[in-house]
């Protein structure tokens, strides 16, 4: 199938690294394999030994977003670059212009128009994978590990989606439908099995993450949600000494007496609600759920309060990065969309709310399935400009950051800068 190059108009990768070299190569490198996809040869695949590597797998709890190729399953979870760097993508056909992986002369390699570009790894398994809870639970279908992360998803289930008002960039539950995984929870004795059994590793983990979908049950909206947060929270726990363990959330906005609750009744150490896009009309449009629910105002609002139970760069908010743009009715140009989004990422940033983005891909089964993403600089542009506002007002990302995480471009800035 041939190659198309839809971008030619655009920056490629070594014109925006002389562009800009106060950032890294290989910071920028993820960006391009974030947005552009990647896909693997046979050859690398044949190569890639299960036994060692990470491999997408089957989750009973959490079905990753679906792939830009959804025919092609046991792929690695992620590249590792040779400074550490951690590209979290997905298997993306040819047909799109992806980065292209595959193993010559002993090594795996990434590859554009047939140039290697960088050597890349992946992540190694780690030694809880092939065990079972005493229920008889797969432990890796429980919690999934990160290099230094383990990331816990109780349920994936979105309520929102229940009157088809799901993010309109997610495809997370129309995935779910696919896979028939949407119903199942996982039980709180599984969960401190799991993590118990995942920290013998002595070195491996520093942080626990924890989300699911959103649930609107409750005599106050989203009161299930935190129950079910507090329950698996506690059972956690139980596998830590002190008050307080390395610990994140990323639930919907809670209010004031929900979020106190978190706080006092669990080891919880950080929290974290993605408001998605930086822009009121445009919430409305793409999260019509989180809209309905909270509304943007709103979820602004309670994202600060926060800062005053969990304290200064213990709270924290994602978005969607370049989805500011989607048609028809997002930001006309790159510029519009960078100035809008950064001003408004300053005024939760001076308010104690640190802001990290992901790479905006148009996944297959989401309403936004036929657009493209924003350019290469663009997103360069937008890490360094957040980058900046955190250090204008002196915010950390600790519990976020390149290490925990490795999904968040302008937290990556956090080992350099």
């Amino acid at each position: 199938m041939p190659i198309t190059d839809v971008r030619n108009n655009e920056l490629q990768f070594k014109d925006i690294v002389e562009k800009y070299p106060q950032i890294p190569r290989f910071l920028i490198l993820k960006i391009d394999v974030q947005r552009r996809g990647v896909y693997y040869t046979q050859n690398a695949l044949n190569k890639i030994d299960p036994n060692i590597y990470q491999l997408i797998g089957s989750n009973v709890f959490f079905a990753s977003l679906g792939a830009r190729d959804p025919k092609i399953k046991s792929v690695p979870e992620s590249l590792i670059l040779k400074d550490g760097t951690t590209i979290i993508t997905d298997p993306t056909p040819l047909e799109q212009n992806p980065y292209v992986v595959d193993y010559r002369d002993g090594k795996f390699v990434l590859v554009d128009k047939d140039e290697i570009v960088e050597e890349v790894e992946f992540w190694e398994k780690p030694d809880y994978y092939g065990k079972f809870t005493s229920s008889g639970v797969p432990m890796d279908s429980i919690v999934f590990a990160r290099p230094q992360r383990l990331n816990i998803t109780p349920t994936s289930y979105c309520h929102f989606w229940k009157n088809d008002n799901g993010c309109k960039y997610c495809d997370l539950v129309p995935h779910l439908r696919e896979d028939g995984v949407i119903k199942k929870k996982l039980s709180a004795q599984d969960a401190y099995e799991t993590v118990r059994e995942a920290i013998k590793q002595k070195g491996r983990f520093a942080n626990i993450c924890m989300t699911m979908g959103s649930d609107v049950n409750g005599k106050t909206p989203f009161d299930a949600e935190v129950e079910y947060y507090i329950e698996i929270l506690q059972a956690i726990g139980k596998n830590f000494q002190g008050r307080r363990f390395p610990s994140q959330v990323i639930t919907t906005a809670l209010n004031e007496d929900q979020l106190a609750r978190l706080y006092n009744e669990t080891g919880l150490s950080s929290y974290t609600s993605d408001i998605e896009v930086l822009n009121e009309d445009l919430f409305k449009w793409i999260c019509p759920g989180k809209e309905e629910w909270v509304g943007y105002k709103e979820w602004k609002r309670r994202l600060v309060a926060a800062v005053d139970i969990f304290g200064k760069g213990n709270v924290n908010s994602g978005i969607v990065g370049g989805v500011e743009l989607a048609k028809p009715r997002g930001f006309k140009t790159e510029e519009e969309g960078l100035k809008h989004t950064l001003e408004e990422a300053e005024d939760l940033i001076s308010k104690g709310v640190s802001i990290v983005y992901i790479v905006w891909v148009p996944r297959p089964l989401s309403f936004f399935k036929d657009q493209k993403n924003a350019s290469l600089e663009y997103y360069v542009k937008l890490t360094i400009g957040l980058n900046a506002l955190r250090e204008k007002y002196s915010l950390t990302i600790d519990f976020d950051d390149y290490r925990r995480c490795g999904n968040h471009p302008n937290s990556d800035l956090l080992r350099v800068l």
